[in-house]
């Protein structure tokens, strides 16, 4: 099956709504509602839903339930998730002999509704600490019924489907650098070409923070986003070489375990994570001290979007995350605290900072990428700093510290180069469709 054949820990179990008595002896399936957790491997909640219908002696199915237009999400995001779920799809049936079922609408009226036809014996679902996930499986507790079993998949016409969300989300196009899918994952992680732990980890220490450099990098974060790959199962596979580059395993496992679960802490217990409102009592108090503070340049939101800045870095900053659907990391933090220097006041400056980051990241909708534009707006995680217009004691960071740290007119020119680029595809693109109509 998946990772092992022992027993799902107790601690990672948590019971959302018991049974009704009244129910009696139900016959019917385990049902796994997956959404965070989309793999097979290292999946605790998929390991726990195939255990207890083995103790029940019932059958599994996988349920999805696809949310169109997910927290701003378009083709660039659905298109790589999709794309995923059906190679997903296939091995669950060709080699687990499980049915996938694909649902599209509210969640909280498919999955009661589905769970209610198959009669199901129990409901199982992974962890999101996202506020509108909770909300919903809260609404599906309250709606849980019970009655018969159909055990087989319904036909998916995934060519269609994914077709659809390219078509309607186009404004944010798919990027081609990372290949969807759990086996891609592992490919990144442990691939003999050039996988991160075999090939690259080496440099990870010293380049992760040069923007120049972004191979310096995993490359783990969409497989991670869309739960293709298990962050546990990475930092045991990078653990098992440490011996080899220990500065650069412990600052990885830093990175993929530290601040992921902070970054998953702070949006589980601080229901405000993405206002003003989650951030410390300090922070919010310079910030509103500072709030009318004049700023040397005020842009809107369609400005910074179509990177009309006068901060030539900045604009490649922008630009990087429209062409290659990935900011790097260093240029995130300076990217959000020009918004702060550059809107009317600090809650314009993150609502901005996270429609952008949601828009237009293949990792964006996930607590890291709230944490991340709360970290730098707001000082989440952070401590205060000498006092200065506009953010108060919020960490400053400006174009000379940039200049200081890398090669900023080769990042600007980096950023150009992979414009080029996308506009040439795009002109081939269209080049091949004219082509292909004129055939008819």
């Amino acid at each position: 099956m998946a990772a092992n054949s022992a027993a799902v820990q107790p601690g990672r179990v948590r019971i959302l709504k018991e049974a009704s008595k009244s129910a009696g002896q139900n016959v019917g399936p385990v049902v796994y509602w997956m959404f965070r957790d989309q793999r097979v491997r290292d999946n605790w909640a998929f390991i726990h839903a195939v255990e207890q219908a083995h103790k029940a002696n019932v059958p599994v199915a996988v349920a999805f339930n696809l949310f169109d237009q997910f927290l701003g999400a378009k083709a660039r995001q659905l298109g790589f998730m999709l794309r995923g779920l059906r190679q997903l799809h296939r091995d669950l049936e060709e080699t687990h002999q499980i049915p996938f079922f694909l649902f599209r609408g509210n969640a909280e009226d498919t999955i009661p509704n589905f769970v209610s036809e198959c009669g199901a014996s129990l409901l199982v679902t992974d962890f999101s600490p996202l506020r509108e996930v909770r909300k919903c499986k809260e609404e599906i507790c309250k709606r849980l019924p019970v009655t018969k079993w159909v055990g087989t998949s319904r036909l998916i016409d995934w060519d269609s489907l994914i077709d659809e969300v390219l078509r309607k989300g186009a404004e944010v196009p798919e990027i081609d650098w990372c290949e969807p899918g759990e086996k891609a994952a592992m490919e990144v992680l442990m691939g003999s070409k050039n996988g991160f732990l075999t090939k690259r980890l080496k440099g990870y220490s010293s380049d992760r923070n040069n923007p120049l450099k972004p191979r310096g990098l995993s490359g783990l974060s969409p497989y991670l986003h869309f739960g293709q790959i298990s962050a546990q199962r990475c930092a045991l596979e990078a653990r098992s070489i440490r011996k080899l580059c220990p500065e650069a395993v412990d600052a990885f496992v830093e990175e993929l375990i530290v601040r992921r679960e902070l970054a998953d802490n702070f949006c589980f217990y601080q229901p405000h994570y993405d206002s003003l409102q989650g951030a410390w009592e300090w922070a919010r108090k310079t910030l509103m001290d500072h709030a009318f503070d004049k700023r040397e340049h005020i842009y809107t939101k369609e400005q910074l979007e179509k990177a009309q800045t006068a901060d030539p870095l900045w604009n490649a900053s922008q630009l990087e995350m429209v062409y290659y659907g990935k900011m790097h990391g260093f240029m995130r933090m300076y990217w959000a605290k020009k918004i702060l220097e550059w809107t009317r006041g600090p809650e314009e400056a993150l609502e901005i900072s996270i429609y952008l980051n949601n828009k237009y990241e293949i990792d964006g909708r996930d607590p890291n990428g709230y944490v991340g534009c709360m970290w730098s707006v707001c000082g989440v995680h952070d401590q205060g700093w000498k006092e200065r217009p506009i953010f108060g004691k919020i960490r400053y960071m400006n174009y000379a510290g940039c200049k200081r740290k890398f090669d900023v007119d080769g990042y600007i020119a980096y950023v150009k180069r992979l414009g080029e680029t996308k506009k040439r595809k795009a002109e081939s693109l269209l080049g091949r469709k004219a082509k292909e109509l004129c055939t008819y």
